[in-house]
C-alpha cells in the first residue's frame, strides 16, 4: 500500500450492514431524495401512462408509486393499504417495502409491522 497505509478487513452481519446504510442516509439528505415525489395521486396521473410504454421500466415505476403511498408525514401504512392503492399484489408490495426498509429509505414499526417515511419533523422528545 503507498504511504504506508494498512488494508482493514471487517466481518458485518446483515443487520450491521443495514444499519450502516440506514445511519449514512441522515435524515436531511433522504428528505431531499423522497421530497420530490409529491402528492400519490398526481404522480399516479404521471405514471399510469409510462406503464404501458415499453420504454420504461413497469417495476421501477411501480417502486415510485410504492414510496409516494407512503406519506411525507410520517403516518404508518400496512402493506395492503400500499399493495391496495399502487395495484400490486401483497408479495410484490411487501418486498418492494422490504427493500426501501433495508437501505433506510422507510421504516417497519416493529409492533403493527406497518411501514412510514422517517418524519422529517419528529415531535419534541419530553422529559
Amino acid at each position: 500500500m503507498a504511504g504506508g497505509e494498512r488494508v482493514v478487513w471487517l466481518s458485518l452481519t446483515d443487520g450491521q450492514v443495514r444499519e450502516v446504510l440506514r445511519s449514512s442516509t441522515g435524515r436531511p439528505e433522504l428528505e431531499g431524495m423522497l421530497s420530490g415525489l409529491g402528492e400519490f395521486e398526481q404522480l399516479q396521473r404521471i405514471v399510469a401512462p409510462l406503464l404501458e410504454d415499453r420504454r420504461y421500466s413497469s417495476p421501477t415505476l411501480r417502486s415510485l408509486l410504492v414510496l409516494a403511498a407512503l406519506p411525507a408525514d410520517g403516518s404508518k401504512r400496512s402493506v395492503k393499504e400500499v399493495a391496495q392503492d399502487v395495484g400490486l399484489v401483497h408479495s410484490n408490495a411487501h418486498r418492494i417495502l422490504s427493500a426501501f426498509t433495508a437501505v433506510g429509505l422507510l421504516s417497519q414499526d416493529p409492533r403493527s409491522r406497518a411501514y412510514a417515511r422517517p418524519n422529517s419533523h419528529p415531535e419534541p422528545t419530553r422529559r
